[in-house]
This record gives structure tokens, sequence and C-alpha cells, in this order.
């Protein structure tokens, strides 16, 4: 379905803009707290003291958030952001959760100074809701952010803002979840900034008209009213500060805190040889009944102290798997972040002047009004962070000095699961399964990736107790385990990802099921330097499951061949009925793996095998490993069978290792070196030819299916378009240094 843009829509959508354009677009009624560029420096005690200071602020705003909420993603899962900007709302210290949502913070408080200053006017006490993502605040409809100008002596000195998403803010579907969305008009309503708290005084009839969308108002209501009380706190606080150290001092602070981070990123880019790194990624049907790829393409360029970010190439906007400009902007900052500034205090506003974005408008990742974007953040804002992590991962593995930084790409994609019913007070209730923010982490050149640790986007993510999600929801939690061979195979394994299983419990009546992920048919976790992808998504749910009877004798059930039943896969967007006796099964993929597999110690192997993270099959198959009747490793056969493997990668015999060949050359990754401008192979010194499109002309290609090249992945029962397994690897030693599963052709 394609969407007509709507005449004067332009207007409802913020990007950032050059300083000084912004502050003539202010009204000159409002009075502004600035300080000169060439203002006296703060000595370095002082600055570091009023540093920490305001990043504590931002702590505690969190912890008044999470003490007042009662939803279970503020209080279990930590989906929920802060952020404290300047004057011109350029962001100073933004919090440690959801990082995405500081993407959208900035160009939310640009819009309300070109837009609110004159009429209703920008006052002290003030407060704007905003959950609108062409606007800013959030990067889809549930992340409703309220926004609080912060005044002293009677001049604007800075913004606070808190921002969370909301279990349900309308829309046709419980969650406002609408997977067969084909514009926003099918999903909740977007609120362009709007004065909700005005000179301290809430504005009741505002809140009531917000809260009376919601399915689950007492939640809505109470966040909302937790975020206010957030800002409250950072307000007292700043005012505080400015008390104590007078406000130009902290301004000053402000403004160099900014130029700090900027600095010190300038500074590694610096250290970088320049250079371009692409990759493509897909999203995997657009909606229900869509069986289609749909891409997002990304080039990265470094030149001196400056990343360009360029989308060119993208697929137009289509079904419900957008975002605006604000999602595509998070993507890169859901990666940059923890990657390449993980060690930079975390002043975006310095950060983000180091990057642009080149972008056409009305693609999936920079979306124009109505495209459906109501699962913006993990649907298309989450598959650029992935190409945007690749890039930046194959950028620092150039560079001896930053390898450490090097990481695949961690769970490539969120798997959404969206249960509506009554619980068992007789309550309306809808719930999203948080328990997928146990993903993978990518692996590392010299570590494996973390097993369920988190995920990339939100650093203090977790995954819920399951007993306080039993307690809040109808729902009875058969497992929750780590998923064995769902990180990717590599010199250094991917992390491994979670999986559950759960009943309906307690409630008299069905429930209503929405599923919504991307990487089943094709995992999004891709590796580096010859690593696999991590293992693909899946959903599963068991119609008529033997759960009741298996508890009835005693047994509790701990794989899907004992519930009985008939299995059902669950597509990437899915809504369905599931009934008393069903059981769910949700898998969101693991972390990539670095480096080739073959090269992989056979002892930490066998070790991975008897902790079941690694089956004794793929083992075999992929790491060449083959194990004796104690699950140990048989080093004579690993080392026939690592042949074997090495032989049917370019079909002949391969090259000894050359131990000295390390040491030649520039290395640019694991595998690989510059030799006089050719690249060469660091494990047996051959001569691959030059690069193009990142790849050595001489790499011998491999294609396989990709149901048996990659364990667990099933593209055909998810899309139509061909789906195959690539391996570019030397042609002397055989040795893998680059793997993707690919669309055919």
């Amino acid at each position: 379905m394609s969407v007509v843009p709507v005449p004067g829509s332009e207007a409802f959508s913020s990007r950032p803009i050059p300083m000084d354009q912004l502050r003539r677009s202010i009204d000159s009624r409002l009075a502004l707290h600035e300080v000169a560029p060439d203002a006296e420096p703060v000595d370095p005690l002082t600055y570091e003291v009023i540093r920490h200071r305001i990043w504590s602020i931002t702590d505690e705003m969190g912890e008044t958030l999470k003490r007042m909420s009662g939803s279970p993603g503020v209080t279990e899962a930590n989906d929920f952001d802060f952020a404290i900007c300047d004057e011109l709302g350029q962001e100073v210290q933004v919090g440690l959760y959801n990082t995405g949502l500081v993407a959208s913070m900035d160009l939310a408080v640009y819009w309300i100074l070109r837009n609110r200053s004159g009429n209703p006017g920008i006052e002290p006490g003030d407060m704007f809701l905003s959950n609108d993502p062409w606007v800013g605040g959030g990067l889809h409809q549930n992340d409703t952010a309220i926004i609080a100008p912060v005044f002293w002596e009677g001049r604007l000195f800075g913004w606070t803002s808190a921002v969370c998403h909301l279990i349900d803010i309308g829309g046709t579907k419980p969650g406002s979840v609408d997977l067969q969305a084909g514009d926003v008009y099918s999903e909740a309503l977007p609120t362009p900034p709007i004065k909700i708290v005005r000179g301290g005084v809430l504005q009741e009839d505002v809140l009531d008209a917000f809260v009376r969308r919601s399915r689950m108002p007492h939640h809505v209501q109470l966040d909302l009213r937790a975020e206010i009380a957030a800002n409250q706190v950072g307000h007292q606080r700043l005012t505080a500060l400015a008390e104590r150290y007078g406000a130009d001092r902290v301004k000053v602070v402000m403004k160099a805190m900014m130029d700090d981070s900027e600095r010190r990123l300038r500074s590694r880019l610096s250290g970088i040889a320049d250079g371009s790194w692409s990759s493509v990624g897909y999203l995997e049907q657009a909606s229900v009944g869509d069986r289609g790829l749909h891409k997002i393409a990304l080039t990265l360029t470094k030149t001196g102290d400056r990343l360009t970010f360029d989308f060119t190439g993208t697929d137009a906007q289509v079904g419900m798997i957008n975002c605006p400009y604000s999602g595509m902007r998070a993507g890169v900052m859901f990666a940059l972040l923890p990657i390449l500034a993980g060690d930079i205090p975390w002043s975006a506003g310095g950060l983000m002047r180091c990057f642009d974005l080149v972008s056409e408008e009305g693609t999936i990742n920079n979306a124009t009004f109505p495209a459906a974007i109501g699962l913006a953040p993990i649907s298309s804002a989450w598959a650029t962070s992935n190409l945007v992590a690749e890039c930046l991962g194959r950028m620092l593995d150039t560079s001896v000095e930053l390898r450490a930084r090097v990481q695949s790409v961690c769970t490539g994609s969120y798997d959404v699961v969206t249960l509506a019913g009554v619980d068992q007070r007789g309550q309306p209730n809808v719930t999203m399964l948080f328990d997928v923010m146990a993903g993978g982490y990518g692996a590392q050149p010299d570590s494996d990736g973390a097993d369920t640790a988190g995920i990339l986007p939100i650093p203090m993510g977790r995954a819920p107790d399951v007993e306080m999600q039993e307690f809040l929801a109808p729902y009875l939690f058969l497992w929750r385990r780590e998923e064995i061979d769902s990180g990717g195979a590599g010199r250094t394994r991917g992390g491994l990802s979670i999986s559950i299983c759960l009943v309906p419990h307690d409630t008299p009546y069905p429930v209503g099921g929405a599923f919504s992920a991307n990487g089943k048919a094709r995992a999004e976790s891709a590796g580096l330097s010859g690593g696999y992808p991590g293992g693909a998504g899946r959903d599963l749910i068991v119609r008529d499951a033997d759960v009741t009877a298996l508890l009835a004798s005693g047994v509790i059930p701990a794989s899907l061949d004992e519930l009985g039943g008939t299995i059902e896969t669950v597509h990437n967007r899915t809504e369905t009925l599931i009934g008393l006796g069903d059981a769910i099964f949700v898998h969101p993929g693991g972390g990539g793996g670095y480096g080739d597999p073959v090269l992989r110690d056979p002892a930490g192997v066998a070790d991975d095998v008897r902790a079941r993270r690694v089956s004794p099959q793929v083992a075999l198959d992929v790491y060449g490993v083959v194990l004796d009747d104690s699950l140990a490793a048989d080093l004579d056969a690993t080392v026939s069978r690592r042949e074997e493997l090495r032989r049917a990668r370019i079909g002949s015999d391969p090259v000894a290792v050359d131990p000295a060949a390390g040491a030649r050359g520039t290395p640019i990754d694991d595998n690989l070196a510059l030799h006089d401008g050719q690249v060469g192979c660091r494990h047996c010194g051959g001569i691959l030819g030059g690069l193009q499109n990142g790849l050595p002309t001489g790499a011998v290609l491999r294609e396989l299916p990709v149901p048996v090249a990659v364990p667990g992945m099933a593209g055909g029962d998810y899309v139509d378009r061909e789906l195959v397994f690539r391996t570019y690897s030397c042609p002397g030693c055989a040795t893998q240094v680059h793997a993707e599963v690919a669309a055919a052709g």
C-alpha cells in the first residue's frame, strides 16, 4: 500500500539545524541564559565535580521514575531514558537506559522552541507532553515524553526530559500494535508537544484526554505522573547546583562537557585510517500476509575526524516496519554510543557533531508522514543499528589500537510479543514479554560474546523476574533458558540468546497475541572476519499442548517434544488467538561470531558442547571438531576434519599455514593485511588481490543453501525470495574471511 504525503505535515517534522538559525526562530519574548563562547573556563577540579553531579542527576531521575511507575517495562525492563539539555536543546548528559531515545529528545526541544515559544509560550513551571516521533520525544507513539524547561532568574537555562514506553495508548489493537497498519491512522495517535503542566499546575483536562485513549489507563496515568516527578527532581537538583556554583559556571561546564566529548571522539576517529565500509540488511514481512524482503543499505565513510552514514539505496517505506528520521538517527546512536564511545562521557550533543546522515526521504528508515511507524524502534531503527554496528566493527578492526572495541553484531532483532486478555483478577490485561532483553552479545577478537547479556540499545535493560510476571499477568512460565546453537560460530563464539515457553494460566478466556520480529528467515546479527551470523529467531505456538495433564502428573515439561500437540510456526508479523490449552515458545536470535570457526581452540568447542552451548552436530559440521565418547576433542580426527572442511571451501587441497605470515603488512582484520595496496592472508601469506566492496577480489566464493549451512535457519518458511549462505575464503589456506546470509543473486 502506498502512502500519500499529507499537505502541511512537514510542519510537524524536526531535524537538527544550525544553532544560530534556531536562535533566530525563537520568539523574542523568551530570554535565554547563555554564556559567551570565550567565557572563562572552570578549573579542572570544579569541572569534574559539576560534571559528575549532572551525571548523577540523570540517575536520580531514573530512580524516581522507577519507584513511582507501576509498568513492568519501566520497573522490570528499564525501557526508559532521560536527558539534560542546554537552553537550545543540545544534550549535555543522557541516561544509560534506552539509548536510542536520546536521538529524539533534542529534536523535540528544537521543535518546541520554534513552534511553542510564541504561542502558548514557554514559562517557568511548564512541561510539554509529546509522543510524535516525527517531531521528537520518542521513536514510536508508545514512547511518550515529558519535556520541561528549566529557568534561572527569568531566563531559559536548560531542559530536562523523561521518556518511557507506555503499554497502551490506544489505536485499533491492544498494546497499540497493529501489524496490518498501512498508515499511522490505524495506529495510536501521535501528539506533538502539548502543555500538560502550566506554571507548575498539572492540566487535568490534558492528562484525561491523553489517558482516555488507553486500555490500561491506570498504568499510563501513573507513568506520566512519574515522568513529571522525575523532571521535578531534575529541576530541583539543577537549581541547587546553580545556587551552589553559580548559573554561569554550571552553564560553562555544560558547554564544556559537550565540547570534551566531541574532542575525544574526533581524536579517536583521527587515529583510524580513512575508508568506506558497506553493508545491506533486510526486514522480513512488512505486514501480516507479506512474504517480502525489504532492504536497508548503508555505506559508512570515515574521513579525517568525521563519519558519514549514507543510507542511499534503501527501499521505499512500506507496511508497518518503518521509522521516521528520529529512528534512523537512533539506529546510529544505538551502536555508536557503546561501540565507539563506550569510554567517552555520553554528552550526546557533542558526539552527534561528529557524524552526518545521508538518506532519501520516504524510505523505510526515513519515513514521511503518514507512514505506519508503531513498531519503529524495534523494526527499521533496530535493523539500521545492525548495519551501523557491523560497519563500525569492520572500521575499528583496521586499527590495532582499537581492536579491543571490535564487536560482532549483538542480537539482531527485538522479538515483540504482545498478549491481551483478562487477568487472574478479572481485569483487562495487556502484556509485552520483555524476557527477550536477554539477548546474546556479539563476539570480540579476544573473547566470546556474553550469553544472555542483554541488548545493545538498552545497556541497563534486563529480563523481568518470572515470578513478578506471573503475579502481574495470567501466564505460567514452563522454562526460561539459554538456547543451544543460538550464538554465531567463530574463532570466538557469539553469545547465546534466551528462549521462553509459557501458557495461559488462571484466566477464563483465550488470549489475543501479536508477534512481530525480524531475523527469522535471515539472522541479522552479522559475524565479522569470517564469523557466522548469530542464530535466527523463532517463535512457535504449540496448539492443544498436554501441559495440564503433564503438570497434574508431576512432570514439568522441558522441551517442545514433551508438550505434545501441534507445532505452528509464527511468521514475522502474526496476529492470532491463543487458546487456554496452547503454549507459546519465543526465541530471539543470538550474537554474531568473530573469525573463522575452524580456528577455534578444539578444547573450547568441547567445553561448549559439554555446557550445552553448542551441539555435537554443529561442533562437527561448522567447527570441524570431532568428539570422543567423553565429549573431549579428538585432536587427530579434528585435524583431518578441518582439512576436509577447508578443501570443500576452495575445491582443492589447501596450502599449509605460515606462522610468520601474520607479521607481514598492515592488519585490517583477523585474517587480512595490506601489502603495498594488495590484500594478503595473515595465515598463509598468499596475495588475494585488491578490495572491492570490502572483500578481496581473489577470494573464493562458495554458496550453499541456508538450511544446510546455518543451524536453525529456514528462510522458505517466511519469505519467498531464495536465501543463500555465502563464504569467501583464501584461495591458498582456505581460511574463511567473510560469511553472510544473502538474497540469491
